[in-house]
């Protein structure tokens, strides 16, 4: 079916709001080398059940990836997270929250307080601290290489110094929001004890997919996550 879909700029940030008016809304998060278009099998099954969703280009991403002076790192999207949900808390009664991968990171970082009806997190970092402690590992770096240099381009990422310092010096201790999960059981980006251990100390719900990698970009993949869509959607 065909979808309503507009395009805005939200604090100068750009995004798309897809769907027909509604007094309830989701905010889409995407994750690393996606994009605000990702959004679209999203946005159709939240329509099918009366939501608009909001989806936005991060920093480095879409139609900002020329812009490379505003870095796609966790205090930046602190700032663009906050100023989408300034603006779905003033234009809609309701809003729940999606996010996925690095947008789920960045949603923890930014969203304890906000009042989401619950949250849906798709193949979501939960514990960056593990992740770039062992992005170090796979790249041969030590921590007092990353110190002296400050950044190291490798094969995985930029390695940044002050990434690290933040990561490591603010770790996720609150997340009071109803939280639904789809994580693969071939995740390569977050082992299977982040993940429980992220459910056991804030009581989420986790669905696992047995056979599908950290992307779900497979073809296999998309019945699943078509169906997680549907059931978690409510």
């Amino acid at each position: 079916m065909e979808i309503k879909k507009e395009k805005v700029v939200i604090g100068g940030i750009p995004a798309l709001i897809w769907g027909e008016k509604s007094d309830k809304v989701f905010i889409w998060v995407h994750g690393k080398m996606g994009c605000k278009e990702y959004a679209d099998m999203f946005a159709r099954i939240a329509a099918e059940k009366g939501y608009q969703t909001i989806s936005f280009d991060l920093p480095e991403h879409g139609e900002r990836s020329s812009d490379h002076k505003y870095k796609c790192v966790v205090w930046n999207g602190i700032t663009d997270l906050n100023k989408i949900a300034d603006y779905a808390f003033e234009c809609w009664r309701k809003v729940n929250l999606f996010a996925c991968s690095l947008g789920a990171y960045f949603s923890l970082m930014t969203y304890t307080d906000r009042d989401f009806g619950y949250c849906l997190f798709h193949s979501p970092v939960v514990d960056m601290e593990w992740l770039v402690d062992h992005m170090l590992i796979w790249s041969n770096v030590t921590v007092e290489m990353l110190e002296e240099q400050k950044e190291i381009e490798a094969d995985i990422d930029t390695l940044r110094w002050d990434y690290y310092n933040f990561i490591h010096s603010n770790p996720v201790k609150n997340w009071p929001h109803e939280t639904h999960i789809l994580y693969g059981a071939l995740d390569n980006l977050q082992p299977s004890e982040c993940i429980e251990s992220f459910k056991k100390r804030f009581d989420v719900e986790v669905t696992v997919s047995p056979d599908s990698q950290h992307p779900f970009m497979e073809e296999k993949d998309f019945p699943i996550l078509e169906k997680w869509f549907r059931d978690n959607i409510k």
